[in-house]
């Protein structure tokens, strides 16, 4: 990981794309989020709302495996949390919009 301070999300995205270079990482990344939210709705649909917590645990779990398994880095999250997460949400839009990453 870069020991580099980004002092915008702007100069922080082009890290968080080169963290995320497998298919594999960002498909694992789509996955636990997708998965984490639901819950999150669920959780909150259900009037267990307090437990919204637990969402966090899919969408960090995948995460983290990918980066482990198959970039073979340590997650942005740990120096970057929120633009990190925003970052995340960011890369998944491009996903579902077809976008290219390079």
């Amino acid at each position: 990981m870069s020991s580099e301070r980004y002092k915008s999300f702007n100069e922080f995205w082009p890290f968080y794309v080169a963290e995320h270079s497998h298919p594999g990482t960002r498909w694992l990344h789509l996955i636990g989020t997708t998965a984490g939210v639901a819950l999150i709705i669920y959780l909150i649909a259900i009037g267990r709302w307090w437990l919204f917590p637990l969402g966090l645990i899919p969408g960090y779990g995948c995460a983290w495996l990918a980066h482990f398994l198959i970039e073979k880095n340590r997650p942005a999250t740990f120096k970057y949390p929120l633009w990190s997460f925003m970052g995340d949400y960011k890369m998944i839009a491009w996903m579902l919009m077809g976008r290219k990453f390079k």
